[in-house]
């Protein structure tokens, strides 16, 4: 765990971004069971964590994405991390639609882009990262160099992981799963037995035979 990962793990479980419920789990819009849901939108109203995030994020971009000209938030949770951080670092922003507008211009990108410009995505969390990669496409049709996604939390999901490397889309990530696992039960969040479910639980989200484990 290196001390990103750490900071972001702690300064999302200090303002109860990430809940824990592992004998009643939440259910996800896919119908996955989870002992674990992340808000990450509760960032945005705690100014200190806040400005870890979004100066977490802007390092992490000058450091993988040097070259990064645009920064896209994914809509709507990555659209002010990405105005943040492209204040932080002096680039332009905009953000990509769910799906075209159905008035005006009937745009789905919105912000100025040209083809050829290279893009870095802002994302809010990955679980299986179909989402991401929905924006990622939209914008390498529209023309982009799409160079990869800063996230701030990714549950480290296999599928989410394969979907990731057939896109060819890199995703960095401030903090994970695994790096909020470990502090939750270092800190007394959760019972340092509840690790192994909450690993379980990640690696194989289709076997819920963590529910009931003690």
């Amino acid at each position: 765990m290196n001390s990103i990962e750490k900071l972001i793990a702690k300064d999302l479980l200090s303002i109860k971004a990430v809940f824990f419920r592992p004998d009643e789990p939440f259910t996800w819009a896919s119908g996955i069971k989870s002992p674990v849901y992340c808000d990450n939108r509760l960032t945005l109203t705690a100014p200190a964590v806040r400005t870890d995030v979004e100066n977490s994020l802007a390092e992490t971009i000058k450091r993988e994405y040097p070259e990064a000209e645009v920064l896209m938030g994914t809509s709507t949770a990555g659209i002010a991390h990405a105005a943040i951080t492209a204040h932080i670092l002096d680039l332009p922003m905009g953000y990509v639609r769910s799906g075209a507008k159905d008035h005006g211009r009937g745009n789905q990108i919105e912000g100025k882009l040209e083809k050829g410009q290279k893009v870095v995505v802002v994302e809010d969390l990955i679980s299986t990262g179909g989402s991401v990669i929905e924006v990622v496409n939209v914008l390498r049709e529209a023309g982009a160099e799409v160079l990869g996604i800063v996230s701030i939390f990714t549950y480290g999901m296999k599928k989410g992981i394969e979907r990731l490397a057939e896109a060819n889309v890199k995703n960095v990530s401030l903090t994970n799963f695994d790096a909020i696992a470990e502090i939750a039960a270092e800190e007394k969040y959760i019972k340092p037995e509840d690790v192994a479910r909450l690993i379980a639980f990640r690696n194989n989200p289709s076997d819920e035979s963590w529910i009931g484990a003690k």
